[in-house]
């Protein structure tokens, strides 16, 4: 034990994890430590026989488990972002082992007493916000997580726990293995046509990564990845196999088979209902949105129904101008199926802006695109990142970077890892490696990390992003900013810690800046001569910004539809193909195909933290698209007013108010819908 890195001080730069000494067999021994030490402080909380107050009750419980934060932040990193099976088996006996100590935590009777005694006194403490918030928050863990139940109550709400841990978790390892496991190999270049050099180059070396060549020098691999899925399914000329990577793509989770989820979603459905019912909620929605900005289920509900009221009609109008467009360039069937959309919608795009990632993926050295949001960072917020080479990593490709303000001071650590591997889950995200909070007297500074999956080098090019691709590294690295400029007491309440509705606005409103003029050309430069983008293409970029937009905010409201639909009301016990067609006849205006659908590989509400709260990226929408409505009235990147406010108000304060609150003191007023529907182009 003496060996484990955990369980002593970290001698690396800003303290930051040891990944090069962490071996698989230090998690569970440190973790377990990590438990017996938070029990220890628990204990010593719940039966201090001094009178509960403020400190010696709530800050104490906050500042409780220091060591079981540095396990598991650093465990469930790597789930993410590099595991492998030993280490999955690793979670999964973790995963069980916490949900019973925050079980132990929230049922504690002798606890939670103390944590109510200050709680009803609240009016009295003449406590600050934020720690008025911090009081607020603990009451409500143990009031909604089982502290008013009785023994029985009790007892089923730890079982229920314990299997949600383990299927959540079994969900994403069943997505991750489908995306893996399949590979379509392509050994007759006449299938290839349409694709450009970008995507048979990088197919020409995913097939030499997997061996899949064997003795023909021509062939070409296509998976799962978004790197290699998306420029097949916009490119490629071949329609049965864009239909069979459409069908593989879709199909995971949901073949019947060892990785299938379809068992999986009822029960977590259903065990999610019955948790809610137990805590005196009608649904889990109810249940979840109680602490959500938008307050209600009902709120929610409203707010899609009337987002479908403006969207359907364009998306209509954009469905019918883009199979009349397929019609006369050789399409001959009535309607367009799914594998269809993004290719003709790629080749009409080309003919109404001139414009495509062919041309556009030379100005996006990834290198320059990173330096970019730096730039934009650093003119905003007058922060500035500098590489290190000496902080350790979990994988070779993983950049390091100090980041410093304005002054001089140290802000953060941030870590980039940017390209898909095998032991890497699909999609893009941000997590924290260590948090950021104020402990006697010191800030202790947060260690950041984005993770995406971009387009890779190949051997005579460097990493060209689509332009997709840029405004998720522009995305990630909102929530890198609200993690990194966080600047609040405790940790439980900064950065990212704050109602999912709320928690993507940092992040799109960065990639507004991608649409911006100015912000463009300080990083969109030609690799290869160094010329930076032209006033035509980034026209181009801005005309083409609302390029199908009815047809794409239809299919985000459809996917908030069927999160609500599992989660807002008593489990109808309807199959994964009936819900989804009832959501589809709403929301959904290609056909229905049989042997997919989305639900078995929607990670964000079975895997993720998401459940009930998918139509958060909508909702949040409405308030960047007015956020950065005030950024461009105050001067754009030249005018720190409009970025003052937003570091001050919402960047640096994480959860320390209501997110309306912060918003108001951004903005000066509530937000407005208009902003983003004009944006999208549904309202003049």
């Amino acid at each position: 034990m003496t060996q484990n890195p955990f369980l002593t001080p970290y001698t690396t730069p800003h303290q930051t994890a040891p990944f090069d000494k962490i071996k698989n067999d230090d998690y569970l021994p440190a973790l377990k430590e990590g438990l017996a030490q938070g029990r220890k402080d628990v204990d010593a909380i719940a039966n201090n026989p001094a009178k509960p107050t403020f400190e010696n009750t709530i800050v104490a419980l906050e500042r409780s488990g220091d060591l079981l934060g540095k396990v598991t932040s650093v465990l469930f990193n790597l789930n993410s972002a590099e595991t492998t099976p030993e280490l999955q088996k690793i979670v999964k006996e973790a995963s069980p082992l916490l949900t019973e100590y925050g079980n132990d935590i929230t049922l504690n009777e002798k606890l939670f007493s103390r944590v109510k005694a200050v709680y009803d006194q609240r009016a009295s403490l003449k406590l600050d916000p934020e720690s008025a918030m911090l009081l607020e928050k603990a009451y409500k863990r143990f009031a909604r997580n089982g502290a008013n139940l009785d023994e029985k109550g009790k007892e089923r709400l730890r079982a229920i726990d314990k299997e949600l841990s383990q299927l959540s978790l079994q969900f994403g390892e069943n997505v991750l293995n489908e995306t893996n496991e399949f590979v379509m190999v392509v050994t007759d270049e006449k299938d290839l046509a349409g694709l450009p050099d970008f995507a048979r180059e990088a197919a020409k070396a995913t097939a030499k990564q997997k061996g899949k060549e064997g003795e023909s020098t021509r062939g070409w691999a296509f998976t799962l990845q978004a790197p290699s899925y998306g420029p097949f399914m916009q490119y490629a000329d071949n329609r049965e196999l864009r239909k069979k990577l459409f069908m593989a793509f879709n199909g995971r989770g949901f073949h019947g088979d060892k990785n299938d989820n379809s068992a999986i979603i009822g029960k977590i459905v259903n065990l999610r209902y019955e948790r809610a019912n137990l805590l005196g909620y009608k649904t889990h929605a109810d249940f979840v949105l109680e602490e959500s900005m938008a307050g209600s289920k009902d709120k929610v509900q409203s707010f899609l129904d009337e987002l479908v009221t403006y969207a359907r009609p364009a998306a209509e109008r954009q469905l019918t101008e883009l199979t009349t467009y397929a019609k006369a360039n050789g399409f001959n069937e009535d309607k367009l199926q799914s594998w269809d959309n993004s290719y003709y919608a790629e080749k009409l795009k080309k003919e109404k802006y001139d414009l495509d990632d062919e041309t556009l993926k030379p100005y996006f050295k990834l290198e320059n695109v990173l330096n970019g949001v730096f730039t934009v960072a650093n003119k905003l917020y007058g922060i500035t990142f500098k590489e290190r080479k000496d902080i350790p990593v979990y994988n070779p490709e993983v950049k390091t970077f100090d980041v410093f303000d304005k002054d001089g001071k140290f802000v953060a650590v941030f870590y980039g890892d940017y390209f898909p591997r095998e032991g890497k889950r699909s999609g893009a995200w941000m997590n924290d490696i260590q948090g950021q909070k104020i402990e006697k007297g010191e800030n202790i500074r947060p260690h950041i990390v984005n993770v995406c999956n971009f387009t890779r080098p190949t051997d005579t090019k460097p990493s060209l992003l689509t332009f997709y691709e840029v405004t998720t590294l522009f995305h990630e690295f909102g929530h890198g900013l609200h993690g990194m400029l966080a600047n609040g007491k405790y940790e439980s309440l900064s950065g990212t810690s704050v109602p999912r509705d709320f928690v993507e606005l940092p992040s799109q409103v960065m990639e507004n800046w991608c649409y911006d003029p100015e912000a463009l050309k300080l990083f969109a430069k030609h690799y290869q001569t160094g010329e930076v983008i032209p006033n035509e293409l980034i026209e181009k970029i801005r005309a083409s910004q609302n390029f199908l937009a009815g047809l794409a905010n239809l299919r985000q409201i459809r996917f908030g539809l069927v999160d609500m639909y599992y989660h807002g009301q008593k489990p109808t016990g309807e199959t994964i193909s009936q819900v989804e067609g009832k959501v589809d006849s709403v929301a959904n205006l290609f056909p229905r195909v049989e042997g997919t659908a989305f639900s078995p590989a929607f990670s964000h509400i079975f895997a993720g933290g998401y459940s009930a709260g998918y139509y958060s990226y909508k909702w949040s929408e409405v308030l960047d698209a007015d956020a950065f409505e005030f950024f461009k009235e105050k001067g754009g990147l030249e005018n720190k007013t409009a970025a003052d406010s937003f570091r001050k108000n919402v960047l640096e304060k994480g959860g320390s108010e209501k997110p309306m609150e912060l918003y108001k003191k951004f903005r000066g007023r509530e937000p407005s819908p208009k902003a983003m529907l004009r944006r999208s182009g549904l309202i003049l």
